[in-house]
């Protein structure tokens, strides 16, 4: 319903309740609704799900459509980021928000900064979801509040060319509310608990939930040692607690990101049941680690004993309870985790590696192809990698295998600036520039995310303003380094004020005052400097 259909229809209400409403604006109502399009977190989730399914669609017919996100840690940050992306690209199209479970264990528990074990409060995920909505939704309404502003002031000058112009965009205006793919970790306890955190989840807004394969209560970054996953079985009750979960709340298009850690995970919590050779569980018990059998005698107290291959084997099991997998059979776990998923219920995989390796990603993708055509990647663009000494290794490796004189190169300390605009150097970083795009051509990365930028990037400014606030530049240090940017490259924040809302709000008081508001943007407020 367009803004003039709105004032229409408020109008015929306003009439039909009689005198009592003689003081209602149908403009200032219709206003309103605008600033206001989604009502509630499951409204945002029914609405993402549809748009993240275009998504997958869309690159499915052309791997140059996929999708983008940055990790966000509190709500002005996903906003932040979504009204620079409309000020650069004019479209929030193919960009979304990662809420990551990492930066919430270190950032937003009530126990203080924790490593990523899943410690934290299992609720403050959601909250989060909901936070960045609420942000998301305050800068749509900040937007279009200077529209209509901008509405007023062209029918003031009786420019109705102008106010026409204002009205269409108002109509056709682009929402800040993006998808946000979120991170439920292991899910947080058994299969009920998993469905019950996930619907908090998606009645927060989220419509994409990622979920991965490892013990919930041994839960470790990804990025960690010591991670150890499950049989095939306990996750996948896991993924049908989401879907339920989607389909209780009628997000029957919700997504699911079913997540491996198994290829840096050499340990289980336990084996799988199997019914019979080459089940689900049996091929999950082939990659145990363990001695042939020969006599009973070989057996001693404590030991476990699988049948495995026509074999009698002795699992290796360590101290800790935990079984060991076999060296080297990290991708054929990763391979069979992701074609199971697939054909139950996952829409979308996420493989996590220990490199940024286009290769080895798509030598993966393509075994999981070779059953599952249509499978995706979403793909942590990790800051725990060394991105430049990766990549200048593979361009150091590359040219090895060519037979190209590397002499000039130590490949162990390639990360020095020496190195920097070395021939090496320059085509490293033109690969790095290139890995995503490459990515989703080669090995079926429709969604590209990057987990903790913000955790990085708030201490890195952060450092900046310190040793010069605090060391001889002073205030400078901030003017120069902050203000002075924010003014010339026309960051909305620089007018604070207006960003957290004093604009709307005198607006409001307007509405719901007439002449007797008491209003904070008058020729007094500072805010008027810039």
């Amino acid at each position: 319903m367009s803004y003039q259909d709105d004032i229409k229809a408020l109008t015929q209400l306003r009439e039909a309740m009689g005198s009592g409403w003689a003081s209602i604006s149908p403009e200032n109502a219709a206003r309103l609704r605008a600033q206001n399009r989604f009502k509630t977190g499951l409204d945002i989730a029914k609405y993402t799900a549809g748009i993240m399914r275009e998504d997958m669609a869309a690159y499915d017919a052309d791997t140059t459509q996929y999708t983008q996100s940055l990790g966000c840690w509190h709500g002005f940050i996903g906003q932040q980021k979504l009204i620079s992306i409309k000020k650069h690209f004019g479209t929030t199209k193919r960009r979304y928000l990662y809420l990551s479970g990492w930066m919430v264990a270190a950032l937003r528990s009530e126990f203080g900064p924790l490593p990523d074990q899943s410690m934290h409060e299992k609720t403050t995920v959601s909250g989060l979801i909901e936070e960045l909505y609420t942000f998301l939704r305050q800068a749509d309404a900040w937007e279009l509040n200077h529209l209509f502003r901008a509405l007023e002031e062209a029918k003031e000058a009786g420019d109705s060319a102008k106010a026409a112009e204002i009205e269409k965009q108002i109509d056709n205006h682009e929402t800040h509310v993006v998808p946000i793919i979120a991170d439920i970790d292991a899910g947080f306890g058994n299969a009920e608990a998993t469905y019950l955190l996930a619907k908090q989840m998606i009645e927060a807004g989220a419509c994409c939930i990622q979920i991965e394969n490892q013990v919930s209560d041994e839960k470790q970054c990804g990025h960690q040692d010591g991670k150890v996953t499950v049989p095939h079985e306990d996750f996948l009750a896991k993924i049908n607690a989401v879907r339920y979960a989607f389909l209780e709340l009628g997000v029957d298009d919700g997504v699911i990101v079913a997540r491996t850690d198994s290829l840096g995970a050499g340990l289980t919590q336990k084996i799988a049941v199997t019914n019979e050779p080459g089940d689900l569980g049996d091929q999950y018990n082939s990659y145990l680690d363990g001695d042939v059998i020969e006599k009973a005698e070989d057996i001693n107290n404590g030991d476990v004993v699988i049948k495995q291959n026509g074999k009698l084997v002795k699992v290796k099991r360590l101290a800790s309870g935990l079984y060991q997998f076999k060296p080297g059979t990290g991708e054929d776990r990763v391979v069979l985790d992701c074609i199971t998923s697939l054909q139950n219920g996952a829409d979308l995989l996420w493989i996590e590696t220990e490199k940024p390796h286009v290769g080895q990603i798509a030598a993966m993708v393509d075994r999981i192809r070779q059953v599952c055509p249509d499978a995706k990647l979403v793909y942590n663009n990790s800051p725990s990698f060394n991105w430049t000494l990766n990549f200048r290794q593979q361009v150091f490796d590359a040219w090895e295998k060519e037979g190209k004189d590397v002499s000039a190169y130590d490949r162990a300390k390639l990360m020095s600036a020496e190195y920097d605009d070395t021939e090496l150097g320059k085509l490293a970083d033109e690969w790095t520039r290139n890995f995503q795009r490459d990515g989703a051509r080669e090995a079926g990365i429709f969604h590209h995310l990057i987990t903790l930028p913000t955790y990085h990037t708030a201490a890195l400014s952060t450092d900046n303003l310190a040793k010069g606030y605090f060391g001889d530049e002073g205030m400078l240090a901030y003017v120069e380094g902050v203000q002075r940017r924010e003014i010339r490259e026309g960051i909305a924040t620089v007018k604070h004020q207006d960003m957290a809302g004093s604009n709307i709000g005198d607006d409001h008081k307007e509405f719901f005052h007439g002449d007797a508001a008491l209003k904070a943007g008058g020729k007094d407020n500072t805010m008027n400097q810039f």
